[in-house]
């Protein structure tokens, strides 16, 4: 039960929950036991010839009285137990949902979302089911087991309930044994069906690539492959159900068969009464149950704790990034930013993606980045976001080493477009207020003004109130790249990234997106990361980044003069405009 011991605040909070739970279902179950006792009575007199007409009546008002009581106490566990069961699937969703957003990015560079995906739904099912009806069938299972056989033997023979028994302890070799090997085909499945799912996940996502491509029929030919795996797995763990539960049938039938023959005997030589036999029969049928539970209830334990093991791992995995004890609130940030000595490599990777890097922003001003694909653009965005740690170098905002700065107050002054522009499958207002807690429709529109994207929206239909569907779909790439700029301008940050932002939309929408952020940007520190020279030209300083170092840096007409490979990239970007316009 160790692994779950990471719910104990959770049945600490709920105690009396399970408690008055087990309590209704004890009572089930006393009732349950009373009925033997009331057939052993109603046979013996009714061979006796001893009962009257009102006497049956009776007999059968306390069956039905017992079969109501049965009924509101059956309701009432259901209520405490499973209804407690669904409250810890709902606070363990939550939890899991909560701790990954706390992770750090660089956890979902080596986790795919279909895993995470199993885990938020099968998993924690599996751990529900666990700790709801398989509490009440364990619950059941011992209790009915204990009281039954001691009824067995006070009320009617010793030896009878001894040779009933027998079959029992070959029983629970077989659950031991079959529980072991259970769990092992439960995780297989788990696994499988992660693999499966995020399959499905990529296909889906990338479904205009796969249909651009003509790879439909490769594409089911992988998802079959991945479902075939996970049809193989379950039917591997479904053979073994369709051995166990067999099983545990034919044992009960050999206890019953003993009972008929042996029992029936004593009853021929009168050494016990016929009532005594029906009640001893209607005591093992009670039995037969908790029989097959005992082995329901192994399968459903280590189903739950092979999911609450795959659960824990996520939750033992810790955040890269904190706050430290020492860190501070930020709330007034001017945008002065300093990089001294900083060189960074990605996770896994031996080739740093920055080298050395030093810059100094004064507050207020905008700085253009630009180099060759991989020189370390996004990177310089990525470490101001703090969204990977720093170890080497230092990153100073207003003086304060970022390190120091509390996370939340960092990313709430800062405005980052990055370059995927990825949008949520909600409006395209939800889309644009996202960073802030409220936003006015005055608001919304204003910075969709800057963005240069407020006419396309008054194109559609439903306006503002357009659905973009998945990851903005029913958009252009220019589209979801302005709504990004929006969506980051909203929240009025001091320092403004805008990573290749802009790539998507023409030359002339980019001047008319840079001539209205013009204004705006007055009071910001604004990053314009780009590939097009054009985007950055007009920025108060360039850098010109490569292999991750500066290479050089100074306005657009400085560069231009060094004629280094700031003009070797002017030149080739002219040359393919000629091109294009020819």
């Amino acid at each position: 039960m160790r692994n779950f011991r990471v719910l104990k605040d959770f049945f600490i909070r709920n105690k009396w929950y399970y408690f008055f739970g087990i309590v209704w279902l004890l009572l089930v179950d006393i009732l349950q036991l009373l009925v033997p006792e009331i057939l052993r009575r109603f046979t013996d007199q009714l061979q006796a010839n001893l009962l009257s007409a009102s006497e049956i009546l009776i007999y059968s008002l306390y069956i039905v009285a017992i079969g109501f009581g049965i009924a509101l106490f059956r309701f009432l566990w259901r209520i405490f137990i499973i209804g407690t069961s669904r409250r810890l699937e709902y606070e363990l969703r939550n939890k899991l949902f909560s701790h990954l957003l706390d992770l750090s990015t660089n956890y979902y560079t080596h986790h795919k979302t279909g895993d995470l995906m199993a885990h938020a739904t099968n998993d924690i099912n599996a751990v529900r089911m666990a700790l709801g009806p398989g509490i009440v069938m364990l619950t059941d299972a011992i209790f009915i087991t204990v009281i039954a056989i001691a009824m067995m033997v006070l009320t009617t023979d010793w030896k009878l309930t001894l040779l009933a028994l027998i079959p029992l302890p070959f029983l629970a070799f077989t659950i031991s044994k079959f529980g072991k090997v259970i769990n092992k085909r439960f995780k297989a499945v788990q696994e499988a069906f992660s693999v499966l799912t995020d399959t499905v996940q990529e296909s889906f996502s990338g479904i205009r690539v796969v249909k651009s491509f003509l790879q439909e029929d490769a594409e089911i030919k992988k998802f079959s492959k991945k479902n075939t795996l996970v049809y193989e797995k379950n039917m591997k763990l479904v053979k073994l159900y369709g051995m166990f539960f067999p099983l545990v049938h034919f044992v009960s039938a050999i206890s019953f068969l003993i009972v008929i023959g042996y029992g029936g005997t004593l009853v021929i030589y009168g050494d016990i009464s016929l009532g005594d036999f029906i009640a001893f029969e209607a005591y093992l049928a009670l039995l037969v149950w908790p029989m097959m539970a005992i082995g329901w209830v192994i399968n459903v334990l280590q189903r739950g704790s092979a999911s609450m093991e795959r659960l824990n791992r996520i939750f033992n995995e810790n955040p890269e990034i904190v706050d430290a004890e020492d860190t501070k609130e930020l709330p007034a940030m001017k945008g002065e930013i300093s990089f001294e000595k900083v060189s960074f490599k990605y996770p896994g990777s031996n080739e740093y993606a920055i080298k050395d890097f030093s810059l100094h922003i004064a507050s207020g001003k905008s700085i253009g980045l630009i180099g060759r694909t991989g020189s370390g653009k996004s990177t310089i965005a990525t470490l101001l976001l703090r969204l990977y740690p720093v170890h080497e170098g230092t990153i100073e905002i207003d003086g304060h080493d970022i390190n120091k700065i509390k996370l939340k107050s960092l990313r709430h002054q800062i405005g980052y477009v990055d370059q995927d522009s990825f949008l949520f499958s909600t409006t395209i207002a939800e889309n644009i207020a996202f960073g802030v807690d409220e936003a006015t429709a005055e608001e919304i529109k204003g910075v969709a003004k800057i963005a240069e994207v407020h006419d396309n929206i008054m194109d559609f239909p439903q306006g503002y109130q357009t659905y973009v569907g998945e990851r903005g779909v029913t958009l252009s790439g220019g589209q979801k790249q302005r709504v990004s700029i929006a969506r980051a301008l909203i929240k009025k940050p001091k320092i403004l990234i805008l990573d290749d932002s802009l790539s998507a939309v023409d030359t002339d929408t980019e001047e008319k997106i840079l001539g209205a952020l013009k204004g705006d940007l007055r009071d910001k520190t604004s990053i314009i990361i780009a590939h097009r020279i054009s985007t950055i030209k007009d920025c108060d300083e360039i850098i010109v980044l490569d292999e991750g170092r500066i290479v050089e840096q100074g306005t657009h007409n400085q560069l231009l003069s060094n004629q280094k490979l700031y003009y070797d990239i002017y030149q080739k970007q002219l040359l393919e405009e000629r091109i294009a316009k020819d």
